[in-house]
């Protein structure tokens, strides 16, 4: 990240499918190719780890740190394996065009898997499978007992199971792991199935030029195999009930702050242990992609803790992490650390001299910067270092002509206009600020593909504080034109990114 680039924000739910959810198969190999022509050096995605209809399907509730979300799982390529006949993949039942509609698709997939493992269980040659599973085997194991439980106590979180299963009695899971065998075998196929296509798909965009970036969230669900395995790396009481969860204080935004509910890391316990968790899931999850962005990177340094119980995040304190000798020990392990901080909201001067002295790059969005009359706003592109990531706009943000459209107030339009130095439109602003991205001094400009295509709300991926109808927004098939690419790949030129 240390030359002047660009690429594409778009996450693999959103890539087109004949089987309603985005996945590995042919049109995300088709994408590769896309954004080499366009000469686009990266591809950003959201967390790959498994989604819950119940936290509506976002990536950033997951009940996996180390597991990935069998949905991107192409049927396509499992024919080409032999697991899957066409007759068995019929054309998904129709959804709303352009959305993922994961009340159909679920069911669907899952029916699938079925098929596909029964398929499986019968071949002789499971060579590459069994190094799998060993070489996974330390999260690999406790992820697929974990889901087949989940299954058996009909959706219950794991501290409402029995005793014995939820303290994890070795008597008592060896006689769950016989009884649920098939289950758990099952699990550890799908693991096995991603993890084969997603490196497939990697070693091709490796080929292609094209770097992939990955996010990572701070936190763990409560209801996770992770604090069910290490309870004693989280807050929690006795009776394994979280003393204290995670959240933002109130701000600008919302009066009462925002309460996420997840239980937050005994970071003393973390230190003792030389940080091992995190380091094992940083290199898997760098084993995975080529750059890490850290979603709410600010908790690393200080966290926002409420006890639990309450009903808003006011009375909350911030929390010291030892976040200098967190990435002593994370640079220790890997010297490149190739890792952007997502730094946007209220950051304070602890956070900026944490990323300074590590060299860590944060997140300048044009969307922020046109809210008030401030020549010396961080978000406009003249106060830029070179250290820094540009986008648009976020997974969290409208589309950009959806916040002309929708959002910006007549003055934030003025300022805008001022800026670009002429009069503009709701066709034409997203390409404006694209353009303003791309000439900037920040070494990465990287730009939501629903502003690639000039769209409009419509596209949005996600409201916060929202739980219904987000991750949905799918790109459609021969969107990507000819005359986009060569746009993009002329204007990615005429500033000196490819």
């Amino acid at each position: 990240m240390n030359k002047r680039a660009s690429g594409i924000l778009l996450h693999i739910t959103s890539l087109p499918s004949p089987y309603g959810i985005g996945d590995m198969g042919p049109e995300a190999y088709r994408f590769a190719d896309f954004l080499a022509k366009a000469k686009q050096d990266f591809w950003q995605i959201l967390p790959l780890n498994p989604t819950e209809r119940i936290y509506g399907n976002a990536p950033y509730y997951s009940i996996a740190a180390f597991a990935s979300n069998p949905l991107l799982i192409s049927p396509e390529l499992l024919i080409q394996d032999n697991l899957l006949t066409t007759a068995d993949c019929e054309p998904v039942p129709n959804g709303p065009q352009g959305r993922v509609d994961y009340e159909i698709v679920v069911p669907y997939k899952e029916r699938l898997f079925t098929i596909a493992y029964k398929h499986f269980a019968k071949t002789k040659d499971r060579d590459e499978y069994e190094r799998f599973c060993s070489q996974n085997a330390s999260w690999l194991e406790d992820f697929a007992l974990f889901v087949a439980l989940k299954g058996h106590f009909q959706g219950h979180a794991w501290s409402e199971w029995p005793p014995e299963v939820r303290n994890r009695q070795p008597e008592a899971l060896q006689s769950m792991k016989e009884d649920l065998h098939e289950g758990i075998e099952q699990e550890k196929f799908l693991q096995y199935l991603f993890f084969r296509q997603w490196f497939a798909l990697k070693g091709y965009c490796d080929e292609k030029g094209v770097q992939i970036i990955g996010d990572i969230p701070i936190y763990v669900d409560y209801d996770s195999v992770d604090v069910w395995t290490h309870p004693e790396i989280f807050k929690l009481d006795a009776d394994g009930q979280p003393e204290a969860v995670a959240g933002v204080p109130p701000d600008y935004f919302s009066a009462t702050g925002q309460l996420w509910g997840n239980p937050v890391y005994r970071w003393d316990v973390l230190k003792e242990r030389k940080f091992d968790w995190w380091i094992q899931r940083m290199g898997h999850t760098l084993n995975l992609f080529d750059v890490v962005r850290i979603d709410h990177f600010r908790g690393l340094v200080a966290y926002w803790e409420v006890p639990a119980g309450e009903e808003t995040a006011i009375n909350g304190q911030w929390v010291e992490a030892p976040v200098y000798d967190f990435f002593d020990a994370l640079r220790a392990q890997f010297p490149s650390l190739p890792v952007i901080a997502e730094d946007l909201g209220v950051i304070t001067p602890d956070v900026r001299e944490v990323m300074q002295h590590f060299g860590l790059p944060g997140m300048k969005v044009l969307l922020f910067a046109f809210g008030e009359d401030n020549p010396k706003h961080p978000y406009l592109p003249h106060n830029y270092e070179k250290n820094a990531v540009v986008y648009t706009g976020t997974h969290d943000n409208n589309t950009v002509r959806g916040w002309f459209e929708k959002e910006a107030k007549p003055a934030d339009k003025k300022r805008l206009v001022r800026y670009l130095g002429h009069k503009t439109s709701a066709q034409a602003i997203p390409w404006e600020l694209i353009r303003l991205a791309m000439e900037s001094k920040a070494n990465l400009a990287l730009i939501p593909m629903q502003d690639i295509l000039g769209l409009g709300e419509e596209a949005r991926m996600n409201l916060p504080a929202t739980g219904e109808g987000n991750w949905e927004w799918q790109l459609a098939s021969g969107q990507l034109t000819p005359e986009v690419t060569e746009k993009l790949r002329a204007m990615t030129e005429k500033y000196g990114r490819s």
